[in-house]
């Protein structure tokens, strides 16, 4: 792993899950709860998120050194949404967008004047609701002030494919390019957050500058390198899949029949592969480099190009399976968009991943909260090494 000139004290990566998003919270607020008054002492100088994790990020990276008392917000804000606060809900705007889509779908009309659909949400609330929540001039104020290393959210290019990531951060962190993703250097401001959560299909592309942008974590394949290259010397990242023991995972794959299979099974484990896998392999790969570095001698590390060096990582990821626990939520949907997603498979018994990114409702997002909350809780002794190290 490289290291920049100046140090950057510990880096948070927040991964992307939709709904799953209040998880991170509750473990951001379980990791004050650890840090006690400490917590109030920027425990993180680099803050680093793709999709829901992007404005978990920013609305954590406002609080600045108050990251105690971000905490706290940033779990009332998740106990308090409603699905109305994400998208609109009533049946004209369905329709509105259902008719477009088969006005597409069935005319093939060549003029290019012709407006095409990209969505089947309207997320319109979104906008307003983050543009309320979030304080991106209090961002821009911490890292000029030195309070903040830096602060990045990954956003994909339709244009290119290439996951970019913007990032304001201290003046020695330089942009970088790598195969398909690269960092850029700007001012963050709110359309930068909603394209990093603009889940392809469902929510509509976000222009910035003079591009359309989706959710970052379709391209990201590793999303724990922009805390690097901001200067994070050590990194906790939270994720949002359930890790399963490797005899669950034989046991479900061996002689598992499957009846049928739906729109709606299929979309929840596209989602899933975009945004839990990565941060997964991405792992992964961290705890070889790290390997490998350690064994080099003080010599061959100074001949890289680059001085190398250990990253530390602490991983935090949910104890249950955050898709199972939607199981029972279609009910809480609005009713247009109840119909909608029974037509595609989706019920009590199935396609509950995909349910688990839409589920903006209280009664699966307080579980998630106080789930997250437990579960950092249950590594007290790891997050107050990770601090301490």
């Amino acid at each position: 792993m490289r290291q920049t000139s100046m140090p950057g004290g510990a880096g948070l990566v927040l991964s992307g899950g939709g709904a799953r998003g209040a998880y991170q919270a509750g473990v951001l607020r379980g990791i004050a709860d650890v840090l006690g008054d400490e917590a109030n002492r920027a425990p993180f100088r680099v803050l680093t998120g793709i999709s829901a994790g992007a404005i978990n990020a920013t609305f954590t990276a406002a609080g600045g050194a108050a990251f105690g008392t971000a905490t706290e917000a940033l779990w009332d804000v998740w106990r308090h949404l409603r699905m109305e606060n994400v998208i609109r809900t009533d049946f004209g705007s369905f329709s509105g967008l259902g008719l477009r889509w088969m006005f597409n779908l069935g005319v093939s009309g060549s003029s290019g004047t012709q407006r095409h659909s990209t969505h089947l949400i309207d997320a319109t609330p979104l906008r307003e609701y983050l543009r309320e929540q979030i304080d991106l001039e209090a961002i821009r104020q911490h890292v000029r002030h030195g309070v903040l290393r830096g602060v990045a959210v990954t956003a994909t290019s339709y244009a290119s494919g290439t996951a970019i990531t913007f990032f304001d951060a201290a003046s020695d962190v330089n942009p970088w390019a790598r195969t398909a993703r690269m960092g850029q250097r700007t001012a963050l401001e709110l359309q930068h957050v909603l394209a990093s959560a603009a889940i392809p299909i469902l929510f509509p592309p976000i222009r910035v500058g003079g591009c359309w942008y989706g959710d970052g974590g379709v391209r990201m394949t590793a999303p724990l390198s922009p805390a690097i290259h901001l200067g994070a010397e050590r990194v906790l990242a939270i994720g949002v899949r359930y890790q399963r023991p490797d005899d669950h995972v034989r046991e479900l794959n061996e002689g598992n029949i499957m009846r049928k299979v739906t729109l709606a099974d299929i979309g929840g484990t596209m989602l899933n592969a975009a945004f839990l896998d990565s941060l997964e392999a991405d792992a992964e790969r961290m705890a070889r480099i790290n390997g490998t570095v350690a064994l080099l001698t003080p010599e061959q590390k100074l001949m890289q190009q680059s001085p190398l060096h250990v990253v530390p990582l602490l991983m935090v990821r949910p104890s249950r399976d955050l898709g199972a626990l939607v199981s029972d939520q279609l009910v809480n949907f609005p009713s247009i968009l109840r119909h909608l997603l029974r037509g595609i498979g989706a019920s009590d018994d199935s396609g509950g991943d995909l349910l688990s990114y839409l589920s903006f409702d209280p009664a699966y997002t307080v579980p998630l909260l106080e789930l997250g909350r437990a579960d950092a809780l249950a590594q007290r002794t790891a997050i107050e090494q990770f601090f301490t190290a």
